[in-house]
């Protein structure tokens, strides 16, 4: 007797109906917002992805309560959540990212004599994935699986910055959102989009003393194929040097621009570009 529950071979272009379609419309609204700029209104989700709107209604208000989405009532608007870019840092967490990173961390360290380190965004705070110590140089804070605020450190600047302003404010809404660790840096939402105006002019953040007395950082974001900030490299350096930081930024954004290469499976650039 035939085996029925084995499933039939698809002809192509041949459509499936879900087996459990609340799953199905579910994660087609998560990846359907992940590829927004921004947080959008639920009736363009509806149209875009062919769901009656209340359903979209039920499934972003499930969603939300489980903070994979954020809704701004002032804009009638909806984005991703704390939770959504906690599971998208869990897969930057894993190793294929970390492979792609050292040996440009490492030639990094080669040319900057600093220490430098690579990591994701995570919820309002990044995650630190992988470290290059520079030889002399103090052990930093910033070991990997450390988090800090991301409004603290460079590497942090530099993803939020390149993110869409309403996903920042998403993120950071109100005062009580802003940790402190030395009593400097940003403290409010006004600060914040003042100080990530500055990083999108230049093209490149920094951190003076903001993460530990004493150091500073130059950090640059690294992109995606649709220019969403998956990680950012840092280069950390004693306050007291001479170093100027654009000249670190110099080095450290063409090390950024080469693993946004790797990831989209680009061929290294050539030794100077960038």
């Amino acid at each position: 007797m035939p085996d029925t529950s084995a499933v039939a071979p698809r002809s192509p272009g041949q459509s499936v109906r879900p087996q459990v379609p609340a799953a199905d419309q579910t994660l087609r609204i998560l990846s359907f917002l992940a590829r927004q700029r921004g947080p959008v209104p639920a009736r363009s989700i509806a149209t875009g992805l062919g769901i009656p709107r209340s359903s979209v209604y039920h499934l972003l208000a499930t969603l939300e309560e489980h903070h994979f989405v954020v809704h701004l009532p002032e804009d009638r608007r909806w984005g991703l959540g704390i939770a959504a870019f906690e599971l998208a840092g869990g897969y930057s967490r894993q190793e294929p990212l970390a492979r792609l990173g050292r040996p440009v961390l490492a030639e990094l360290v080669d040319r900057a004599g600093e220490s430098a380190h690579l990591a994701v965004l995570h919820g309002r705070d990044v995650l630190y994935i992988v470290e290059e110590r520079a030889p002399r140089r103090p052990a930093l804070v910033t070991d990997v699986g450390v988090r800090l605020p991301a409004h603290l450190t460079a590497t942090g600047r530099a993803m939020l910055a390149a993110l869409p302003r309403e996903q920042v404010r998403a993120l950071f809404p109100d005062a009580a959102s802003f940790a402190d660790r030395t009593g400097r840096g940003p403290r409010r939402p006004s600060e914040l989009r003042d100080l990530l105006r500055g990083v999108r002019q230049r093209g490149w953040a920094f951190e003076d003393g903001e993460v530990t007395i004493g150091l500073g950082s130059v950090g640059a974001s690294v992109l995606d194929h649709v220019g969403w900030p998956i990680a950012a490299i840092a280069v950390t350096y004693p306050a007291g040097d001479t170093r100027d930081p654009e000249e670190l930024a110099n080095l450290l954004r063409p090390a950024a621009g080469e693993l946004g290469r790797r990831i989209r499976g680009a061929k290294p650039a050539a030794r100077g570009s960038g």
